[in-house]
């Protein structure tokens, strides 16, 4: 394949002057190296390569300043703004958000040599008639005449801006655009004896326009486009500029308009792949490279260069050789979300108002704790999970670094730990500590790692600096305004083979390079190209008036390196997303629209994740001797009615929870968890009715407990919710609600006492245990439960259990006991059962006398006492727990047992169980 490279360097050799006397000024450093190779290649004898250059490089040779990063030119737009702005400046932060616009604006003015006194006067007479109100002309709002004053300035910070870059020798590159327009003549006198090309431009701003016109009008200079007839000769917006240049500049009134060749119409093969998401796609640009014999001469370009990281980690093994034109963003690093939790630790101090007590955000504490980065810091890592628990066992929602201290002191190895968290809120001394972490940890990297740590080593040594110089970061939520700033600019290079092997580039990287084989991903509108959206001050009737790119002509600019690149490839693939994501509903791009209509022949394709269906089989857990030796020491300290309720609702999680005591993870307790309310509800009425153990309830009684209502649950919340704030937010919610439900109980107790009714209490919060005989087991097992109230009504002996979620009467009807052990909706019904009998067994009742079991559910008070319903008829009830009903019961809870113990039943997963 003749590639454009190799056509102009036979053009060049072919001409009179010296190769020592030319200047080749390119796109890109990067196009350079591929312009030096293909000079060695076709020079056959020893000389003098040319100076090959960038546009960049070229255009700062010829201003004669020096241009300055975005991060420094921000520091020093701030230092012209406040002499501008001297009476009521904004803070830096407030100023930063706003100004790296106004500086993108600035550099569009310069590049494209607007007339900005007249722009800026323009602009602000549109903002004047925009804020007029020919009815109310004092009626602007504050926001609006705000806005109106911000716009009238913006001129005045441009030009002092101006000046000021003058004065330093250094600027934004639209600064050195202007000033090189002005020097080019200059340029040209001190370069007469040279000659100038000019390789492969396309879309001019107006100052490179005017310097190329006087360098080529001067007859030192000659340029080269990279064109083809499908686009150039046609009205496709990829052609748009060539074809301006074409018929405006009065060069090519007497000059040939060169390289427009014929190369996109030669045979070639063009894939259109579809696929759905992003990894799908990246997957599928691996297995298409997996299938190739060579990788030379290929080019895989990421139109979205976020998926980098994604691509990467998709290459085939045959990729033995790589080269990677774009960096790897440090802010996709994963040390970098290290350094914004530690940014978050401290800003969150400051806005919860807890600078002066000096504690931490308990989840702003975990999340730096649990960070990877802090694991190759400490020896024992361990240690921070144990260092962690401590933490939730205190269950404090915000932790003092006097605390931490203490906590730390207990393991030798996290000494290094208290610096994090001893760090002040001094930005110079912020900055020294962060330094000093990285030190801490620059022996426990190695690698890229150990690379990228160095980055950030000396972005936060730049921050330093930068400070120093300016002092405009006066706090830490400005630091981190430019550390985000610097961080997602700042990129990790990559060491490659620049001219073999498989290339991975961005879609501006490939300016005048050829490739036979061309691979480009998402090719979907908002990518490729990228939309409308742009950050500007200047609208886009007044960018269209004084001849200001917009997205329009940013769409033809993309246009042209869509179809330069693959013009002269052979085989092209051209993948994009069909799903909907975060970029838009999986529009593929135009520019295969346009392929299809002009009639270019493609190979369309749909690739798909292959999903496979697999069955999952049940988990089934065989019974050993082991377990079995478990399951004897349970029924030694005795099985709950919960214990049993969850081997019914689902075996294999009796199994974790009881034989492996696998237990939920603790967690600190910021919100009232619900069994933390239960538990408060049940001490709450425990502590009311003990004093009244076998005596009848009285009226006065009642009300004495609801005047100590407060009191009682606040106690209470104390003694359960450890450290807990309950006077702010959901928990006092929670608290409100807790007082509700045991007021509206002690006012139903009320209201059955005013009605005549006697009540006494025989006892609350009593835990029973009991020892029955299993028909199969040679060896006795044990029953317990809490019996939340035992009392007597009227004279009938009521069980009653204490229920914080609702319960309808249903759930205790039970026809017949046979239905306990099949369904997981039987429980409730059974635990109230074995209440039951724990009490007739431990208190030897004669079943002479009534007695009901049955539920208070406090989510259905209206309900009332729900008792346990016996009977097989419909609306009938039948509550009476009788001696027959108990040993039918308790045979049915003799069998459940018998099979946890059997060997020969597993515990077997239940898919059907009510909660997963």
């Amino acid at each position: 394949m003749k590639t454009f490279l190799s056509e102009v360097v036979n053009s060049i050799l072919g001409s009179a002057t010296q190769l020592s006397n030319t200047i080749c000024v390119l796109p890109s450093e990067r196009a350079g190296v591929f312009l030096k190779e293909e000079f060695k290649k076709q020079i056959d004898q020893t000389t003098f390569l040319p100076k090959v250059v960038s546009i960049e490089k070229f255009i700062e040779s010829i201003s004669g300043y020096h241009k300055m990063e975005s991060v420094p030119l921000l520091f020093e737009f701030y230092k012209v703004y406040l002499e501008v702005e001297q009476s009521n400046p904004e803070s830096f932060d407030v100023f930063s958000q706003w100004a790296s616009i106004a500086i993108q604006d600035f550099n569009e003015i310069d590049r494209h040599l607007v007339d900005a006194e007249d722009l800026f006067s323009y602009l602000r007479d549109i903002k004047r008639i925009e804020s007029w109100d020919l009815e109310s002309p004092d009626s602007a709002s504050k926001m609006v005449l705000n806005h109106l004053g911000f716009m009238e300035n913006l001129g005045n910070y441009y030009f002092s801006f101006y000046k000021h870059l003058k004065k330093t020798k250094k600027g934004h590159q639209g600064f050195l655009y202007r000033e090189a327009a002005g020097n080019v003549k200059d340029f040209i006198v001190e370069h007469k004896n040279k000659q100038i090309v000019l390789i492969g431009f396309n879309a001019l701003n107006k100052a490179e326009e005017m310097i190329f016109k006087t360098l080529l009008d001067s007859g030192i200079s000659k340029i080269y486009w990279d064109s083809d007839e499908y686009y150039v000769n046609s009205k496709k917006e990829a052609g748009v500029f060539l074809r301006k240049y074409k018929t405006e500049w009065s060069y090519f009134k007497k000059n040939t308009f060169n390289s427009v060749a014929n190369n996109f119409s030669a045979q070639k093969e063009i894939f259109e792949i579809a696929t759905s998401k992003n990894v799908t796609q990246i997957k599928g640009v691996g297995e298409l490279l997996s299938t190739m014999k060579s990788n030379e001469k290929t080019a895989l370009v990421l139109a979205d260069e976020s998926l980098l990281s994604l691509t990467l980690n998709s290459l085939p093994e045959n990729v033995d050789k790589l080269n990677i034109t774009m960096g790897y963003l440090l802010k996709d690093m994963p040390i970098s979300g290290f350094f914004e939790t530690l940014f978050e630790l401290y800003l969150n101090q400051i806005k919860l108002d807890k600078v002066n007590e000096n504690q931490f955000y308990y989840k702003d504490v975990f999340r730096i704790i649990e960070h990877p980065f802090l694991f190759k810091l400490f020896p024992v890592s361990s240690e921070l999970s144990l260092f962690k628990q401590e933490l939730i066992t205190n269950n404090q929602v915000f932790i003092s670094v006097s605390f931490i201290e203490k906590m730390v002191s207990k393991f030798e190895n996290l000494k290094a730990l208290q610096m994090i968290f001893k760090m002040s809120h001094q930005v110079e001394v912020f900055i020294v500590s962060i330094i000093e972490i990285i030190n801490l940890q620059k022996e426990n990297f190695e690698g890229v790692e150990k690379e990228c740590l160095f980055r950030f080593y000396n972005l936060f040594i730049q921050l330093q600096n930068l400070n120093g110089n300016y002092k405009h970061i006066r706090s830490i939520k400005t630091l981190k305004v430019i550390y985000k700033q610097l961080v997602t600019t700042e990129k990790l290079s990559f060491q490659g083979e620049p001219l073999s092997g498989l290339q991975l580039m961005g879609m501006l990287e490939t300016r005048v390079l050829d490739f036979e084989t061309v691979i480009i991903t998402s090719m979907n509108e908002g990518i490729l190209p990228a939309g409308k959206s742009e950050n500007s001050f200047i609208p886009f009737d007044v960018k269209q008036q004084y001849n200001l790119p917009t997205y329009q002509e940013k769409d033809a600019i993309f246009s042209y390196h869509f179809y330069r690149l693959i013009q002269r490839a052979k085989q092209v693939y051209l993948f994009y997303n069909t799903e909907t994501d975060e970029y838009g509903a999986g529009e593929k791009s135009r520019f295969l629209t346009q392929l299809e209509i002009d009639g270019v022949k493609t190979t369309k394709k749909t690739i798909a994740p292959m999903l496979v269906s697999v069955d999952k089989p049940d988990l089934v857990i065989e019974k050993t001797d082991e377990i079995i030796a478990v399951l004897k020491n349970i029924a030694e300290k005795g099985f709950s009615p919960s214990a049993l309720s969850k081997y019914i609702e689902d075996p294999i999680s009796y199994y974790k929870r009881y034989v492996l005591h696998i237990k939920d993870l603790d967690e600190v307790e910021e919100t009232v968890a619900a069994n933390t309310m239960g538990t408060v509800i049940h001490d709450v009425l425990e502590g009311f009715y003990k004093p009244y153990l076998g005596q009848f309830l009285k009226v006065e009684d009642v009300k004495l407990m609801i005047s100590n209502l407060e009191d009682k649950t606040t106690l209470s919340f104390k003694k359960f919710f450890v450290n807990g704030d309950i006077y702010s937010g959901k928990n006092k919610l929670i608290f409100e609600v807790s007082k509700d439900f045991v007021f509206r109980f002690l006012q139903s107790e009320l209201k059955l006492l005013e009605s005549g009714s006697v009540l006494k209490i025989l006892g609350t919060e009593t835990e029973y245990y009991t020892e029955i005989d299993v028909a199969g087991l040679d060896f006795k097992v044990k029953l317990h439960g809490s019996v939340d109230r035992i009392d007597e009504l009227d004279g009938i002996l009521r069980i009653v259990d204490y229920k914080t979620g609702k319960v309808e009467q249903s759930e205790l009807r039970l026809p017949d006991f046979d239905l306990i052990p099949t369904d997981y909706k039987y429980t409730k019904a059974m635990q109230v059962l074995l209440y039951a009998f724990l009490y007739t067994r431990n208190n030897k009742h004669n079943f002479e006398n009534s007695l009901e079991s049955g539920i208070f559910s406090f989510k259905n008070r209206k309900a009332g006492f729900l008792k346990m319903n016996f009977s097989t008829g419909r609306g009938a009830m039948d509550s009476n727990v009788t001696e027959e009903r108990i040993d039918e019961f308790i045979d049915v809870i003799r069998n459940l047992i018998l099979e946890i113990f059997n060997k020969n039943v597993p515990f077997k997963e239940n898919k059907e169980r009510p909660f997963q």
